[in-house]
């Protein structure tokens, strides 16, 4: 990855993008592990005055619904259950509490760092019902839906997931269709087109009349998508571009999309912070609802407690910036989340609060006078 971080190059792109630019433009990069490498990196120091960058719902852990989390809660209690979950979503506050609190009050909750270890689980815990909390977009959709199939066909009957996926074409939709949105073009996420290609976003360009440039993850990648982006903003362009060439084609993973299409369906979804979104999200096909831990265990009804305190859904949909949360580093820190975005390794609040110690523009080692 050394190429794709030398300051030289990327020195020369900025420079570039400070000459291709002749007024204002807002620009969401729609996935957070982007955010963290903007941030992290400071390539928002490198662009000229007029380029705003704004953070997209790009984040699984951020928009997993409350009664979810809540859900999750609730079956990780059961004693006879193994829960395992991505370290992330272990300090997500629910109503209540988190699934980080109940672990310390004794429940059995597993970090893992594929569902296939707690298919393994399971089948070294037989008397014991182990469920996975599988959260996502395509990408971890796909390692989900390897081990239901890997699960269904050992018939492990003590395996079950908590299913909460996301599709990000639908998400860029409803930004666009808002009728306040700030957004005139999108960086879309690399690692996720691998999977699903690219062909969906050409009719929400169309559409729309919004570039989006596939983009790669590191401080290069990120800049070349942006002058990508940027030259088709200033000639009134609206087409998808892939800057990430190297990981993405057109048509992606057609062995991946199968499994996808085998394991899930396309349903509505509740994004945390953003609302109910019609055929946004991924369920169990009725040939593996068996493996549906939310239908396994009878649980009591789900009564969410949304508090009032986290501005996540202004955040997301590009309004907001985490330092106009009156609780960014006060109230709400890692150590202590009121909000889901202060908690992901992808969220938006997490990448200013850990990076939040700046340094001057010009003691960054790739840092550049700010003006076009």
């Amino acid at each position: 990855m050394s190429e794709y971080r030398q300051s030289d190059s990327i020195l020369k792109v900025a420079a570039q993008i400070r000459k291709a630019t002749t007024q204002p433009w807002t620009i969401m990069e729609v996935c957070g592990g982007q955010t963290h490498a903007i941030v992290k990196n400071r390539l928002d120091q490198l662009l000229p005055p007029a380029v705003e960058l704004v953070h997209g719902p790009g984040c699984p852990v951020c928009v997993t619904p409350l009664e979810q989390i809540d859900r999750a809660i609730a079956i990780a209690a059961l004693p006879e259950v193994i829960f395992c979950s991505f370290g992330d979503m272990l300090r997500v506050p629910g109503s209540e509490s988190s699934l980080l609190d109940i672990k310390a009050g004794g429940a059995d909750i597993r970090i893992v760092y594929s569902p296939l270890q707690a298919v393994k689980i399971a089948e070294e815990n037989p008397a014991k019902q182990v469920v996975f909390f599988a959260v996502g977009f395509e990408t971890t959709a796909t390692a989900n839906a390897l081990a239901v199939t890997q699960a269904h066909s050992q018939s492990l009957q003590n395996f079950s997931l908590l299913v909460s996926q996301f599709l990000v074409a639908p998400a860029i939709r409803s930004i666009c269709s808002a009728s306040d949105t700030r957004v005139q073009g999108f960086l879309a996420a690399g690692h996720v087109c691998s999977i699903t290609g690219y062909e969906s976003y050409r009719p929400l360009a169309e559409q729309y009349r919004v570039p989006i440039v596939v983009t790669g993850f590191e401080p290069l990648d990120i800049l070349e998508g942006l002058l990508m982006c940027l030259r088709q903003l200033e000639r009134e362009e609206c087409r998808v571009e892939n800057q990430y060439t190297r990981a993405v084609d057109r048509t992606g993973n057609r062995e991946a999309q199968a499994l996808l299409n085998r394991v899930f369906r396309v349903s509505s979804q509740h994004w945390r912070g953003l609302g109910e979104m019609p055929a946004s999200g991924l369920k169990l096909h009725q040939a593996f609802i068996g493996l549906d831990a939310a239908q396994r265990f009878a649980l009591p009804d789900i009564n969410p407690v949304e508090q009032n305190h986290c501005i996540s859904g202004d955040i997301m949909l590009g309004h907001k910036k985490p330092h106009d949360c009156p609780h960014f580093g006060q109230e709400c820190r890692p150590e202590r989340p009121l909000g889901a975005p202060m908690v992901s390794s992808e969220g938006a609040c997490s990448a200013y609060y850990r990076h939040s110690q700046q340094v001057k523009a010009s003691e960054h080692p790739m840092s550049t006078p700010n003006n076009p």
